[in-house]
């Protein structure tokens, strides 16, 4: 479990370090293009980029939908209370009530199978930020480099 933390934990740290990545980069007419020019070689290098990546900035930059809601994802509190009900059944008939140790146990495993469906859910948010937030950074290294290619000074 704190292997899985740790790995969340270096998700997390990599799209927000990523995060400057997906800001546009600067260009800076260093060969005296007018503003007309560059305007003109911004729109070209939007399209070049975009072909050549496979990126559309305009889809790629919108924040990836997050699920929110109940936590009932992949049947985890089915799975928890399943899991609960079993067990509390068993400490129940030592203790000599297997009906009220199977009820607690189930709601003990369906509250831990809510604590994993929404782990899960954090896992796979961040997840689909990182890929969107990643997508935007290849886009905007090509614009760079055919904006480059035009003659500007990129930051």
């Amino acid at each position: 479990m704190n292997a899985k933390r740790c790995a969340i934990a270096i998700a997390i740290a990599i799209v927000a370090l990523d995060a400057s990545a997906q800001s546009k980069p600067i260009a800076y007419p260093s060969k005296g293009q007018s503003a007309q020019q560059q305007q003109k070689d911004d729109g070209a290098c939007y399209s070049w980029a975009k072909s050549n990546t496979g990126i559309d900035p305009a889809v790629a930059s919108q924040a990836p939908p997050q699920q929110t809601g109940p936590a009932v994802g992949g049947g985890e509190r089915v799975g928890g209370a399943a899991r609960g009900a079993a067990g509390g059944a068993v400490i129940g008939a030592i203790t000599g009530d297997a009906g009220k140790g199977a009820a607690i146990g189930a709601t003990a495993g369906t509250m831990a199978g809510g604590a994993r469906a929404r782990q899960n859910r954090r896992e796979q948010n961040a997840n689909a930020q990182a890929q969107s937030q990643g997508a935007m950074s290849t886009y905007y290294r090509a614009w760079a480099a055919c904006m480059q290619g035009r003659g500007y000074s990129i930051q």
